[in-house]
């Protein structure tokens, strides 16, 4: 059986996750440069990366990335911050993933897949796959 994880560690990871849905950018980097991980995980597999870029937060997610965020991560459910991006129409985020490397062809719906589903054909020629 593992150990029962210290409920102050679950508080301070609860309020990264916090921060990066707020975009608060320089919170994020002191913390992830003070030894956070910077592919850090809630529950549900959501990384920093992801949660960041689905509230539509560029800055937040280049600076996860620069400090080695995972632009392709999947979540417990495949999906990837790219795919969450272009579901939420967040195009300064998309290049900000595509910037960090992102696979636009990667997870479960693809970030291809959703911007078909969705008739973003400007992200689709974007993406090489118009």
């Amino acid at each position: 059986m593992s150990e029962a994880p210290d409920p102050e560690v679950v508080k301070l990871a609860g309020k990264i996750f916090d921060l990066a849905r707020a975009g608060d950018t320089d919170a994020l980097a002191s913390y992830v440069d003070a030894g956070v991980p910077a592919n850090l995980t809630n529950d549900s597999g959501d990384s920093l990366v992801m949660l960041a870029a689905y509230h539509g937060h560029a800055a937040a997610v280049r600076a996860l990335i620069e400090r080695g965020g995972d632009a392709n991560r999947v979540n417990d459910k495949g999906q990837t911050p790219l795919a969450g991006a272009v579901f939420k129409g967040s195009d300064d985020v998309v290049r900000a993933l595509l910037d960090g490397g992102a696979d636009p062809a990667a997870g479960t719906p693809s970030a291809i897949d959703t911007a078909r589903m969705f008739g973003k054909t400007e992200l689709l020629a974007l993406f090489g796959a118009a």
